[in-house]
């Protein structure tokens, strides 16, 4: 994978402080934000370059690695590690003339690494390949049902499941799709964040979905049948007589579907708003003076 300047796309140097790439990178997040560049593939582009160089620069061991190691500063512990197999052989060999032979070296390093080595194997260390980071932009109606997707990672196309009910922020991993891996080592692996645009007048909270409803006034007082929207349809409700404000109803399994649990739903909770009648006629009036009256 070509080396990326993570310094260069936020636009500071290497001795900036934590406060200049915070400066730097909302700056340059607010230029570059999908919102106000709607399909600008390059502005994505910039927006998704300047993310990865924050969530590493900002991150002070992250940042400290890839000082090091630049490009493969994800391996960072992997070369660590055959820095120290090559310290040990070299120890080895200043020592061997003192009755310290291959075989004790060995288990020394086994007992030290975990595994067992030979001569050439600090040259042709396997590492796995560097784990891509993606993030996936749907609207809340979209995971509602559970479907595919097809997805261009670097060129690839990955036939994606999109399981019901996945939430906000989430992440999923795809084994085997970042980078390539090194010397054979395994690739890396995908990670997709999923970004979830409400498009509804529902309110949505975990698995509950939450609207609030205008109800005239008399059908509060009368009581009768009303038609609502759900997720997936309209359904009758029966009004009770003398209904207050603000009154709540729960449509059970009418919510939003759990997560990986087919066939589980949350609930649907609704608010009755009592809708106070304008622009009244001189009759209206009249039979509402009366009605006070009664009432008195």
């Amino acid at each position: 994978m070509a080396f990326i300047d993570y310094y260069k796309i936020l636009g500071i140097d290497k001795n900036a402080t934590e406060k200049d790439i915070k400066k730097a990178y909302r700056k340059l997040a607010r230029k570059y934000h999908p919102d106000l560049n709607p399909n600008n593939k390059e502005a994505e582009k910039n927006f998704k370059e300047i993310n990865e160089a924050n969530e590493v620069l900002s991150n002070a061991e992250n940042r400290k690695k890839y000082d090091k190691y630049g490009k493969d500063w994800e391996h960072a512990e992997h070369f660590e590690k055959a820095e120290q197999e090559q310290q040990y052989r070299r120890s080895y060999q200043q020592k061997s003339s003192r009755g310290f032979n291959e075989s004790d070296y060995s288990d020394f390093f086994e007992s030290m690494f975990g595994g067992r080595t030979s001569g050439r194997r600090s040259s042709n260390v396997q590492f796995k390949g560097q784990d891509f980071n993606a993030e996936l932009q749907l609207n809340l109606t979209d995971v509602y049902t559970t479907h595919k997707q097809t997805l261009t990672i670097n060129g690839k196309s990955i036939r994606l499941t999109i399981p019901a009910g996945v939430k906000n922020g989430q992440v999923i991993r795809i084994k085997g799709h970042g980078g390539a891996g090194i010397n054979g080592g395994p690739n890396g692996d995908l990670h997709i964040k999923f970004s979830i645009i409400n498009n509804t007048t529902f309110k949505l909270d975990q698995d509950n979905l939450y609207k609030t409803i205008d109800l005239d006034l008399y059908k509060a007082i009368l009581g009768g049948d009303i038609t609502v929207d759900t997720f997936d349809g309209k359904v009758k409700l029966q009004v009770k007589p003398e209904t207050t404000n603000g009154t709540k109803i729960k449509l059970k399994g009418k919510g939003f579907p759990v997560y990986k649990k087919e066939g589980q739903f949350g609930d649907l909770f609704i608010t009755y708003q009592i809708k106070i009648p304008k622009n009244l006629s001189v009759k209206e009036i009249e039979l509402f003076n009366e009605l006070s009256k009664i009432r008195t």
